[in-house]
């Protein structure tokens, strides 16, 4: 199998884009305003998709028609919902509370597959998830547990948590998307539909920050933000649903804390410790126990 076939291999490359994305988020929320980065970061993926769109939507056009309301949906929970939701909720909160609420799309894509999608976990699948999110959150503790007792949380976490309500609902939509639908004409429709709603809040936030001053810093983030989380990572993501179900793609969205642990370690010089290793080990253990054995069937097709 080639590797831009492999769908672990382009999830894991996804959580990879996205622990970038996080801890860009963090660190530029004092220059670029929430919005203004959600807006922009859309529009330049938009402008790199447009020429390869063309010839599939005039093709799929009545195919799109038919799955408007989907669309739109995948569109409102995808796009303009969960990015600008976890822009505006790092410009309150930490990263270490951002990726902790993030850990729990998992849970929660899990959650909605078995009200939605009939789906029921296998007792391995169950412990897998379970060492998985154990290990996010021995990283995210720095091995010390009474971490968690002394957190407090905010309108910021909040935002957070209401982003991975609608990033957990867009992964059980993909997979119920007509498969015939060209996924780089997809990804363009709901970019464009979601450029629309973000826009008007986008407006707002001008008419109340000071202009946006474009340095190299913030040019080098829009481009990195267009590319990578938004366009590259998005496909990938798509593609892992489509394969493997949205229970098992959403999992490797706990590789993001390990990804940020290894490039902080890489680029600043911060030393990979004990917890850090047991972190990494129970994530990648409980990644595997997950996706080892085929998903469990819905008990209906079962009797």
């Amino acid at each position: 199998m080639p590797w831009y076939k492999n769908p672990y291999l382009l999830l894991t490359l996804t959580a990879l884009f996205w622990s970038g994305n996080f801890v860009l988020a963090r660190a530029i929320h004092a220059d670029i305003p929430p919005l203004a980065l959600s807006f922009w970061r859309w529009l330049i993926a938009l402008s790199l998709l447009m020429p390869f769109i063309i010839s599939p939507l005039k093709q799929q056009w009545p195919l799109l028609i038919s799955q408007w309301k989907r669309i739109i949906l995948l569109a409102l929970a995808g796009i303009s919902g969960f990015n600008s939701l976890v822009y505006l909720g790092t410009q309150y909160t930490n990263a270490t509370n951002a990726l902790l609420i993030n850990a729990f799309i998992p849970v929660l894509t899990i959650l909605f597959s078995w009200l939605f999608l009939q789906f029921y976990m296998s007792r391995t699948q169950f412990i897998g998830v379970t060492i998985s999110v154990l290990g996010v959150m021995m990283i995210l503790s720095r091995g010390d547990w009474q971490v968690f007792t002394a957190m407090s949380f905010n309108r910021g976490d909040l935002l957070i948590f209401i982003a991975t309500i609608c990033w957990a609902l867009y992964t059980i939509w993909m997979k119920q998307l007509d498969a015939r639908i060209n996924r780089i004409m997809f990804l363009a429709v709901i970019i464009f539909i979601g450029l629309i709603v973000i826009l008007p809040f986008y407006l707002w936030e001008l008419s109340q920050s000071a202009p946006l001053q474009l340095t190299a810093g913030t040019i080098a983030s829009f481009i990195y933000v267009g590319i990578f989380p938004s366009l590259l990572a998005i496909l990938f993501y798509n593609y892992g649903v489509a394969e493997v179900g949205p229970a098992r793609a959403s999992l490797f969205i706990h590789l993001m804390p390990v990804f940020g642990t290894l490039m902080a370690n890489l680029f600043l010089a911060e030393s990979l410790l004990l917890y850090h290793v047991i972190g990494i080990s129970a994530i990648f253990s409980g990644i595997y126990l997950s996706t080892r054995q085929k998903p469990a069937r819905a008990m209906a097709q079962n009797n």
